[in-house]
């Protein structure tokens, strides 16, 4: 394995540990998936619009529409993993450098697109079920998903349960801006997709 390694090219060991990286976190991402693990102690990072660096949860939740971040710690690592190995496999093969580089940035920007897709058609599946969100949703308590902006100036994503069920919604506040993990009570609904929360105080004894 050392002399594998050190046989390598400076460039092949940075493309190396890139995909093994990326294989190793996404491996971790994905048992944490199916072992059900949401927004606490979570691994994933989002970045909302204004900057701030939020850690999520590790439940896969993807969502494609606009008010969805792009740059995720997930999206950022199945972009990697896209490129990594596409690089590594092309690079013996295609003998220009451009032209590798360019075939493994599409297949990394393909298998986000991809995966935010397909979670986007499972997140719709799972809400289009019988649950009726402006009668069950309110008064429901979760916590914030992906920052949710004060003020109403944007959406941010929480999850709340809803019948023994864990659903993820777009959410408003009217106060302050409610940061990833914190605790939420929902207050109304603004549409099948959309609802609006407030924090949720702890009880002080």
């Amino acid at each position: 394995m050392i002399a594998w390694w050190n046989s390598l090219s400076t460039v092949m060991q940075v493309l190396w540990a890139i995909t093994l990286s990326a294989t190793l976190i996404f491996v971790i991402q994905t048992i944490m998936t199916f072992l059900g693990f949401g927004g606490d102690g979570g691994i994933d990072t989002d970045f909302d619009a204004a900057g701030n660096v939020d850690l999520g949860g590790a439940d896969g939740s993807f969502d494609a529409d606009p008010s969805m971040n792009l740059l995720t710690f997930r999206n950022f690592i199945n972009f990697c993993l896209g490129f990594g190995w596409t690089a590594v496999l092309m690079h013996d093969r295609i003998k220009s450098d451009f032209l590798v580089v360019l075939l493994a940035v599409i297949v990394g920007v393909a298998l986000v697109a991809a995966v935010m897709w397909m979670f986007k058609w499972l997140s719709g599946m799972q809400q289009s079920g019988n649950i009726d969100v402006h009668t069950s949703a309110v008064g429901c308590e979760g916590k914030v998903y992906l920052t949710i902006p004060g003020e109403r100036k944007g959406e941010g994503k929480i999850q709340i349960t809803i019948n023994n069920a864990v659903r993820e919604y777009d959410a408003l506040c009217e106060g302050d801006t409610i940061p990833t993990g914190t605790p939420i009570k929902v207050i109304g609904v603004v549409n099948d997709h959309t609802l609006l929360v407030e924090e949720l105080n702890p009880t002080i004894i």
